[in-house]
């Protein structure tokens, strides 16, 4: 490859010169970078997030994250706002304004329409002298010495510093409320991160079969229950009482002993006191047994009643690694 080092090496200053754009930030930070987190804490409305070019885009991901963490938020288009579209906000929403100049065309027929109306509005501009700037009611100083492009012109460095503060406004907000992994869940139901949070053992063990033997019965009535139900083990009960689990290396394993296989009992060759897993827990709590203890199986417990057993597969089936 030619140039490889110099290929790195325009890759390394790129990351050089935005984390020197982030570190900028922190100066930056004042009263109004508090005082923009309770403007939207108090807000009864929704909080409207606009940009044009490079900014738009980040302004979309920001508006993902504030909603991904309990802040209603929409994205609106600083160009298509003037051509109808600012019909989305109402009396009682803030608007929230990325620009790095704060000069463009359509930031300046934007904004005095915005004011008419009356809405809280927050700049994340680049330049605190604009003409954004001056019209806001709050100011988030972006401000970058230069953009990661060698020509210093391709929005680079300035729409990092935006997204990171867009960020550190959506943590804030977060930390705030007291935004917990169980308000997380349900915004996020769908994928591996919401099944984490909130699939129990009990939404899916009950699809499988409920192998059981009694403590005494032989060795075929257990190798029957084990193959019929599929699930490579079966509990050993005496009663309704959980004694042990035996599983198909269990079986393995007391065959290479070679014994007396007409005499062997459940309770020979079972795994006493074996780790369960009560119906009520998340599934991740039973991928942290399984992997803590190198099974595949839980027996799954009711208020001390066996129920039956979920598989390491019924987890990987349902994406959570």
């Amino acid at each position: 490859m030619k140039n490889r080092e110099k290929i790195i090496q325009y890759g390394r200053s790129v990351i050089e010169s935005e984390r020197d754009a982030i570190s900028g930030l922190l100066p930056l930070l004042d009263d109004n970078f508090a005082g923009v987190v309770d403007l939207i804490l108090q807000c009864k409305g929704k909080v409207i997030v606009s940009g044009i070019g490079k900014s738009a885009v980040i302004a979309q991901k920001i508006v993902a994250t504030f909603n991904s963490t309990g802040t209603t938020s929409v994205f609106l288009h600083a160009a298509d706002a003037i051509h109808g579209d600012l019909g989305i906000i109402r009396d009682e929403d803030i608007i929230i304004m990325l620009s790095k100049s704060g000069e463009t065309p359509e930031i300046k027929v934007l904004v005095p329409l915005l004011k008419a109306r009356g809405n809280k509005m927050v700049a994340i501009v680049g330049n605190r002298n604009s003409y954004l700037a001056s019209r806001s009611d709050f100011i988030l100083d972006v401000t970058v010495s230069k953009e990661a492009c060698p020509n210093n012109l391709a929005p680079t460095a300035s729409t990092t510093a935006q997204l990171v503060m867009g960020d550190a406004v959506a943590v804030s907000l977060l930390e705030c409320r007291g935004f917990t992994a169980s308000d997380f869940a349900r915004i996020h139901p769908g994928g591996a991160l919401g099944k984490k949070l909130y699939l129990r053992v009990e939404d899916i063990y009950l699809k499988n079969e409920k192998p059981q033997v009694q403590k005494d019965d032989d060795l075929r009535k257990v190798i029957v229950e084990i193959s019929a139900k599929r699930l490579g083990a079966t509990a050993v009960l005496d009663g309704e009482l959980l004694l042990g689990i035996i599983t198909d290396g269990d079986l393995r394993r007391m065959l290479m002993n070679n014994p007396r296989l007409d005499a062997i009992k459940a309770s020979d060759i079972m795994t006493k006191n074996p780790k369960s897993i009560a119906s009520s827990d998340h599934v991740v709590d039973a991928l942290a047994i399984m992997r803590m203890y190198n099974i595949t199986q839980l027996p799954v417990m009711e208020d001390s009643i066996y129920k039956g057993v979920i598989h390491l597969h019924d987890i990987l089936n349902e994406g959570i690694l």
